[in-house]
């Protein structure tokens, strides 16, 4: 298969027009969206990636008005939620209109669906006229993609389209709230943080342990791998190899002299950098990567919870 690399979002929708998949740009990571009316387009994305089947994708519009078209009902605090962040780095979980193919929702009767808060990916789904459901655009299990480059890296002659855009501002997946019950749960940190949910919904909480059949995706295989072992550390004081291993983290330690290594800022450089740095050190055949752990507050809970699924920990 040839893919086409191409900045026109008209192309790419005519893509998803004619029962294609196409990877697409949004603030969080890149994409791998087909018609989620559409099943044999959608199942085409799980043959692309080589993803588990009963693992749920998450389904984008283009503005508010769509989103009756693919969730049955809505309590009133998920009203809330829309009003304040979308569009935005924010997934909510929602009982499914039938219209939704069950692949989309891995069988179950919830559907996770948001509004991508970038400019190409509204003008895209706008032209596609129809929800898109999408996960991250790579091969299962490995980083997430924030850039085209990364799509192609892994997609290249398995997908027949790549939309163009910048690299992922945030550089983590969006934030999976459950909103299904009496009160939102969240699934899976991201782009939102719990402390903003609860300036909003006070009740908001994390779900307390991993269930057997989750509602998001990202929570029940290992995800997010690069090839190399990851080590989550609280400082780098040890000696360690210095061309076979790498670090990320937020305090320089100048006793080692890494293979590679990234030095941020703040907690959302970390985050907008981290799976960049994963795939930059599979390129470089990095054996072993640390990971400087953070506080779990703010954007940090999603920098652990992306770490410890790449590392087993």
């Amino acid at each position: 298969m040839r893919t086409t690399i191409t900045t026109s979002y008209k192309t790419a929708a005519e893509h998803i027009s004619n029962g294609q998949i196409v990877a697409f740009p949004t603030e969080t990571v890149y994409g791998l969206g087909a018609n989620a009316f559409d099943g044999a387009a959608v199942k085409k994305i799980f043959t692309a990636k080589g993803r588990p089947s009963d693992n749920p994708l998450i389904v984008h519009v283009a503005d508010i008005g769509q989103i009756a078209s693919v969730v049955s009902s809505m309590p009133r605090y998920a009203e809330k939620l829309i009003e304040e962040f979308f569009p935005g780095p924010l997934t909510l979980v929602l009982p499914k209109n039938k219209k939704i193919s069950s692949l989309v929702t891995a069988g179950l009767t919830s559907v996770g669906i948001r509004i991508p808060n970038h400019l190409i990916a509204k003008k895209f789904l706008k032209e596609c006229s129809v929800p898109v459901a999408a996960p991250s655009a790579n091969i299962s299990g490995s980083p997430s993609p924030t850039t085209w480059q990364a799509v192609k890296s892994d997609l290249n002659g398995r997908i027949p389209c790549i939309l163009k855009g910048n690299p992922s501002q945030i550089g983590v997946e969006s934030t999976v709230v459950d909103c299904t019950g009496n009160t939102p749960v969240i699934l899976r940190a991201g782009g939102v943080t719990l402390e903003q949910l609860r300036k909003i919904i006070p009740s908001t909480r994390l779900q307390k342990r991993q269930q057997t059949i989750s509602k998001s995706p990202g929570v029940k295989y290992r995800h997010y791998s690069p090839m190399a072992y990851v080590f989550i550390v609280s400082n780098m004081t040890e000696t360690v190899p210095l061309k076979s291993s790498a670090y990320i983290g937020l305090h320089n330690n100048e006793k080692n002299q890494f293979g590679l290594k990234k030095i941020c800022r703040t907690e959302a450089e970390y985050a907008r950098s981290l799976f960049h740095f994963f795939r930059e050190c599979d390129k470089k055949d990095i054996e072993t990567i640390y990971c400087e752990s953070v506080s779990e507050d703010g954007i940090g809970l999603a920098i652990m919870d992306r770490i410890r699924k790449a590392s087993y920990q």
